[in-house]
């Protein structure tokens, strides 16, 4: 046994090792926050110690030794002497949370969230103006208005936070709130805030491969009455928006949204975000619910380099194009393989639960751009939470280089 392979060997015990579906991510000896993605299949790590000099290096003995372990037991032979024999098997994984890095995450998110947005924001251009008052710096109004929604309170509540980002230097200066308000209602800032959310996730690109895509409802205080002639009585129905997301199965965070109608179906919107999520990130495997299966979705898939793990319905039959025959054998032929990697639709439904829980089920807005835009803030201030665990967990350094330069249309 080598240096490296007895260095790993140590290294193995390390119950900060985890697994990315088909990588790992294995925390450096030397740096307290540093940590190195290992992938098996490649023979690759992204630690100096691989890229320089091309060798077997200790994270990848060490995820080598967590996969497997040798047991050694004496046997009895024929001929009664004994003997001792090593076999060597595959280990179930289990996973205990970092508590260390969980609270002191938990306790420094509010700042991290503040200084994230600014990171974000700070590159957005604000379109020239003619005649009249001066525009705000859209950048400044994007981060009031994303932090408003992280308080969860009022426009007037929430300002005491908006001044808190200018006494910081994060904020030029802070708008009032019926600029936020404004700047929420605004049609023209719906795609800055989807590209914003999708520029969030970005830091994550080396940890997740695996993800995952449902929808989720959110209710609004807008109501629908109308007089029911055969019950002669008056009916009335809450309003309500629907959020289309994909994640990443190992941190949780939103890839890519779409907010549409309650009535609009799930189904076409998969290779929308399918394709959006791959700008950014390398696809491998794609998990979703019944709702999606569709020739054009295992295609759409397929076509970023991604595996489909989509269940198909009781009448669905395995004829169709190339696509949808290889996720019909593989759904039908080896189930226990597809559902290995189904699970991680889970995933989705964990992230909408914690958006909801952080910062509410419901929006306030009252007109339908702003409880778009609303929600896409949600998911915005979600993904800068996503972030600050990744900083503390994963050792993760999050830069933005994509969201500079970014406008509206003036």
């Amino acid at each position: 046994m080598d240096a490296r392979q007895e260095r790993g060997r140590i290294l193995a015990n390390d119950r900060r090792i985890k697994s990315l579906g088909s990588k790992w991510l294995v925390p450096s000896q030397t740096a307290a926050t540093a940590a190195y993605v290992v992938d098996i299949a490649a023979g690759t790590c992204s630690c100096p110690d691989h890229e320089t000099r091309a060798v077997r290096c200790k994270h990848l003995f060490a995820v080598d030794f967590v996969q497997r372990e040798t047991v050694v037991e004496t046997v009895t032979r024929d001929d009664g002497a004994t003997a001792v024999r090593e076999t060597t098997r595959e280990v179930r994984l289990t996973y205990s949370q970092p508590w260390a890095a969980y609270n002191k995450a938990q306790t420094t998110e509010k700042e991290h969230v503040g200084a994230l947005l600014h990171a974000l924001c700070e590159g957005i251009v604000t379109p020239k103006h003619g005649r009249g008052r001066p525009r705000l710096p859209l950048g400044d109004l994007t981060q009031a208005a994303a932090m408003k929604v992280y308080s969860g309170m009022s426009g007037r509540r929430a300002s005491t936070d908006i001044r808190a980002c200018a006494e910081k230097g994060l904020i030029d200066d802070a708008p009032h709130y019926n600029s936020v308000h404004n700047f929420i209602e605004r049609a023209d800032v719906t795609e800055l805030l989807k590209t914003l959310v999708e520029e969030s996730a970005a830091p994550l690109k080396a940890v997740e491969s695996r993800f995952a895509v449902d929808s989720t409802g959110f209710a609004t205080s807008v109501y629908a009455r109308w007089y029911d002639h055969k019950y002669g009585r008056e009916v009335s129905q809450q309003r309500w928006i629907k959020c289309h997301a994909m994640v990443g199965a190992c941190t949780n965070v939103i890839t890519s949204v779409e907010v549409t109608e309650s009535n609009a179906n799930d189904s076409p919107e998969l290779p929308g975000l399918v394709a959006t999520t791959a700008k950014r990130f390398d696809v491998e495997e794609v998990s979703a619910d019944k709702a999606y299966v569709g020739h054009a979705n295992f295609a759409a898939i397929e076509a970023v380099g991604a595996v489909p793990y989509i269940p198909f319905k009781s009448n669905n039959q395995g004829e169709g194009p190339a696509a949808w025959r290889r996720a019909w054998h593989t759904f039908s032929l080896n189930r226990a393989e597809f559902l290995r990697h189904y699970h991680a639709r889970s995933n989705v439904e964990t992230t909408f639960s914690a958006v909801k829980r952080l910062f509410g089920g419901a929006v306030r807005a009252k007109l339908p751009v702003a409880q778009k835009n609303e929600v896409l803030l949600k998911c915005l201030v979600y993904n800068t939470t996503c972030l600050v665990h990744a900083m503390y967990e994963l050792g993760i350094e999050p830069a933005f280089p994509g969201a500079a330069g970014l406008t509206v249309a003036s």
